[in-house]
């Protein structure tokens, strides 16, 4: 049951990053398409939402080895 769980904590945080990482690349090439000049500081925020959003599967994975272990 503990290997069940596990996979499914897995699985949905991948599936929720991916589409989080998804909309933030989406709204940034739109903001880059109508403001070429801000580019920088829209990549700057556009990496350091991607890093926050990559951080859910991480935490993820860490709570399924916790829930394996038991």
């Amino acid at each position: 049951m503990g290997s069940l769980a596990a996979a499914i904590v897995v699985g949905l945080g991948a599936l929720g990053a991916s589409l989080g990482i998804g909309l933030i690349v989406s709204k940034t090439l739109e903001g880059v398409a109508r403001q070429p000049e801000i580019r920088g500081q829209l990549q700057t925020i556009m990496f350091i939402g991607v890093g926050l959003v990559e951080a859910l599967p991480i935490i993820g994975v860490v709570i399924a080895l916790m829930v394996m272990n038991n």
